[in-house]
């Protein structure tokens, strides 16, 4: 998903051949006149992204260079692109190193890295990407400490982590949460987190899913309250339009559109 991407659009067309680029150095460069302010932004950042699923050494360790000194760097740390600070930059470039680090250490490895990081509040967006990535038995320790949490603030963190995730076997419970937040401990404002999961899995079975429990909230007026509304519309309505902002398209286009998932065999 990018932000006003529409399909078969010059802007598209460029994002969707950097997602499936293989050549490292086109990615390094494009993340490198992003950071010097002669290229753009969004695109430098995707291209960094890529970069991380590519798991080469030599970008790692540039990435790690740079991760480095912009730790000790003073402000602005981009004099070149006074306007990008650190922490724009930062997630995007460990990602490259966490990625590069499943490929050294394993799965398991990173894993246990980031759990122990979360449990401290020492994480980021791009521990967050990886984390969804992650095999061993990473979607069921995310979810064991979400139903676990002894605290809102941890409930919220581990259901937004969770909408990092694409396996559909996470659709019933972000359904769920949809539907009823207050049976899991989660605030009605936050349970977009699972609306943002299940629009992220990004199959018809989980759109439907999120069609459906958005009409099931509606009739038990689970988000009612007009301290949820914002610019004259109700949360209900809010969330269906992040659809269009998000996508391009309604969720109904959207079911409409994609194959139905292969039968299991």
């Amino acid at each position: 998903m990018h932000e006003a991407l529409k399909e078969d659009s010059p802007t598209a067309d460029s994002i969707a051949g950097l997602l499936r680029s293989t050549s490292a150095a086109k990615l390094w460069r494009l993340g490198q006149s992003a950071l010097r302010g002669s290229g753009d932004l969004n695109s430098g950042l995707i291209a960094f992204t890529r970069l991380a699923e590519l798991r080469g050494k030599a970008y790692s360790d540039s990435a790690a260079k740079i991760e480095k000194r912009l730790a000790a760097a003073p402000f602005p740390p981009f004099p070149a692109n006074p306007g990008l600070t650190a922490e724009d930059v930062l997630p995007s470039l460990h990602a490259i190193l966490l990625e590069r680090r499943r490929t050294v250490s394993g799965d398991s490895t990173v894993l246990a890295d980031i759990l122990r990081r979360i449990s401290k509040k020492d994480y980021d967006h791009g521990d967050a990407w990886v984390l969804g990535r992650l095999r061993a038995g990473a979607l069921d320790s995310v979810v064991a400490r979400f139903r676990k949490a002894d605290s809102e603030e941890f409930r919220v963190r581990y259901l937004t982590l969770l909408s990092y995730f694409t396996d559909p076997k996470l659709i019933p419970l972000l359904a769920q949460v949809y539907v009823a937040p207050d049976s899991f401990g989660i605030p009605k404002r936050y349970a977009v987190r699972a609306s943002d999961g299940l629009l992220w899995i990004g199959t018809r079975e989980s759109l439907q899913a999120l069609l459906e429990a958005r009409q099931e909230a509606r009739r038990r007026g689970m988000y009612a309250d007009s301290s949820l509304a914002r610019g004259g519309y109700d949360f209900l309505a809010n969330d269906s339009s992040a659809v269009i902002s998000r996508t391009g398209q309604w969720l109904t286009t959207w079911i409409a559109k994609l194959p139905a998932a292969s039968p299991s065999p």
